[in-house]
């Protein structure tokens, strides 16, 4: 089955950009919405959501979701989002291949997993225990690392491909991520991109990281860097046309400021479309 169009190029949304956005209704197609920021009974945070929501189309990202943990799955907050989900009607639901806490702490990170057979089967069985819970397919996006397990048995992309194909689930492909991995781990992050299953790549994250020489930080508080652009052109030539949204976490500029670097994003996007083949079927979300 074939995903509805890409909804085109979007903004995290974030507080410091509120009313600027209610103001000048800028050029932005779709929002990015941190779920966790939203999940309250009520009052101003979701006020402005659903104004938002009235002119924009809008998807959940979390960072609690904490799919590759030992410790069992939250699910009283399962259904916060899944309320959360129920009123907002997002375009889809994120989170992260990960994990960020055990026995009941959380440390407020996104920790990479072991690739092995047992990760594997225990990652998956887990992805679709959530799913059946939220009553939809999430996505889960790649994390940035700057340590191997020496367990490991498959390289990262292989681990994320079969996670995806394993669990029946899409993908948030996030090229800045890519990247910053590959500078730290000294892999080519084309032969990453290659083995992607570009069907199900629902979205694609870009944002900037501080470059320390020889390793890479992602801290999504710098533009975008020309390796990264590069390597979003060839991911759009991998996957086709995608939901593309630019991530600001951390000396947020002006609205504006991002707005223009968004453009940069459509300027490149055309013209890396334009060279490339037809992109494979993709899988409808939310079924």
């Amino acid at each position: 089955m074939l995903t509805a169009p890409a909804l085109g190029f979007g903004l995290g949304l974030r507080v410091d950009h509120y009313e600027a956005i209610l103001a000048a209704r800028p050029a932005v197609d779709w929002f990015e919405v941190l779920t966790e920021n939203y999940l309250v009974p009520g009052g101003k945070p979701l006020d402005y959501l659903m104004r938002f929501r009235a002119r924009y189309p809008l998807a959940m990202h979390g960072v609690s979701l904490s799919i590759g943990s030992s410790a069992p799955l939250d699910r009283e907050y399962l259904a916060q989002v899944k309320a959360l989900a129920a009123r907002l009607e997002p375009a889809w639901v994120s989170d992260h291949l990960c994990w960020t806490g055990v026995a009941g702490r959380n440390t407020h990170d996104l920790l990479p997993l072991p690739y092995t057979e047992e990760a594997l089967a225990h990652v998956i069985a887990r992805v679709r225990t959530v799913q059946d819970i939220l009553e939809r397919r999430i996505l889960l996006e790649n994390v940035s690392s700057y340590v191997d397990f020496r367990d490991s048995r498959f390289s990262e992309w292989e681990f994320l491909a079969e996670v995806a194909r394993g669990a029946d689930c899409l993908l948030l492909l996030d090229v800045n991520n890519i990247y910053v991995s590959s500078v730290n781990h000294a892999f080519d992050p084309h032969a990453y991109l290659a083995a992607v299953p570009a069907e199900r790549v629902q979205q694609i994250h870009l944002a900037g990281h501080e470059n320390h020489g020889d390793y890479l930080i992602d801290t999504h508080d710098h533009p975008v860097p020309d390796p990264v652009w590069e390597l979003y052109a060839a991911a759009l030539r991998h996957c086709g046309p995608v939901s593309t949204m630019i991530e600001r976490d951390d000396r947020i500029p002006p609205l504006a400021e991002l707005v223009a670097e968004l453009d940069q994003a459509r300027a490149l996007a055309a013209r890396s479309l334009a060279a490339a083949a037809p992109p494979p079927p993709r899988l409808r979300v939310g079924t």
